[in-house]
This record gives C-alpha cells, structure tokens and sequence, in this order.
C-alpha cells in the first residue's frame, strides 16, 4: 500500500473520543464528542455544558476556536 493512502485515514488521537473543553476565560467547560479538527477550529457533537457541575445539555453542534481553549481532557 502506497504511504499517501496510509496517511490520509491518519486522524488526530483524540478526534472521535469523549472529552471535556476548558477554557482560558471565566466560561465553563463543556463536554461531548470531539467530532472535527479542522483549522482553527473544534466542532463538538452531543456536548453538555458543566456549570457547577451539573451537566447542561446543548442543543445542535458547539464549534469552539482554539485560541480560547486552555487545554482539552480527553475522558474515554
């Protein structure tokens, strides 16, 4: 198998997988399915927002810009 057709099924580990955003700013994390990695930007599927601890669940796709990310958990 030719190295290009190798390379372009190569996702980033954490693509796919359960895990919690958190942000440099006062904004609560927000949980969910890291679906896309594209660019500047973190599109998360089925995401619940932590305030307090309590899981808040948000309707439709959160996309996040990496320059208000802190660091990101991965949970599962």
């Amino acid at each position: 198998m030719p190295v290009w057709r190798r390379l372009a099924w190569w996702r980033p580990p954490y693509v796919l997988r359960s895990v919690v955003v958190n942000f440099t700013d006062d904004v609560p994390a927000i949980g969910g399915v890291l679906w896309a990695s594209r660019g500047p930007f973190l599109t998360l599927k089925q995401a619940t927002l932590d305030p307090a601890g309590r899981k808040v669940p948000i309707d439709g796709d959160v996309v996040i810009e990496r320059d208000k990310v802190s660091f990101v958990v991965v949970v599962h």
